[in-house]
């Protein structure tokens, strides 16, 4: 069915549709039964949103940002592999996309996507463009409790706000990197740090890092 979606899609023209129908769109998309396939919201991904972010010159609107916001809700897997891997390796500065990505992973996606999100900046030569990506993810991490976490039962909020759950209760809310990945990240950071000597940016991860992750760090 991928043709023919495709095609669907390109007779519908929903990489050029109004930002705003794009919203009502997404919504109807949530609403569907049974759930889209992977390959199939992969599709759409790259139909709805990327050439709208590729060519970003400015902070995308209100619009796109529900719309980005409504798929990935649902289909953040997808979404990551086909948008945020097509922005991370895509040449030149891309500000207003490095800022879209930071604020998906700070507000929209699922700790397993921050994590995937991650492991491709790894994936790809480090740069400059790259390290608020990372240093997002890193603000995602085990970092104290918040007030209390999204759906978190409200007859349990006085107990979390006063910090009074057990530690493997807590332990479910806070997001922390898998080893192996904690790992990579530390290895790569020690690898470029010559080519980031005046970088503020890697000073704020490295920083971040040695912070967070102090017990690991040797």
């Amino acid at each position: 069915c991928c043709p023919q979606l495709e095609g669907l899609c390109s007779f519908l023209q929903l990489s050029t549709c109004p930002e705003h129908l794009l919203v009502c769109f997404c919504s109807w998309l949530l609403a569907l039964t049974p759930d889209l396939s992977y390959t199939s919201a992969a599709i759409l991904a790259e139909q709805l949103f990327l050439r709208r972010v590729l060519s970003l010159t400015q902070p995308p609107s209100r619009h796109l940002m529900a719309a980005l916001a409504s798929f990935c809700s649902k289909y953040s897997q997808p979404f990551c592999r086909v948008l945020v891997a097509a922005v991370l390796q895509e040449p030149g500065e891309g500000a207003e996309q490095t800022k879209l990505v930071c604020e998906l992973v700070e507000e929209c996606l699922e700790p397993d996507c921050v994590r995937l999100v991650l492991s491709q900046v790894l994936e790809v030569p480090l740069s400059e463009k790259l390290l608020p990506v990372a240093q997002a993810v890193l603000g995602r991490q085990v970092r104290g409790p918040p007030l209390f976490p999204p759906r978190f039962p409200c007859q349990l909020q006085q107990c979390w706000s006063k910090n009074q759950l057990s530690s493997p209760l807590v332990a479910l809310f806070q997001e922390v990197l898998p080893p192996e990945l904690f790992d990579l990240l530390v290895l790569t950071l020690c690898r470029q740090a010559p080519a980031f000597a005046t970088s503020l940016n890697y000073a704020k991860l490295v920083t971040a890092v040695l912070t967070m992750y102090q017990s690991q760090v040797s």
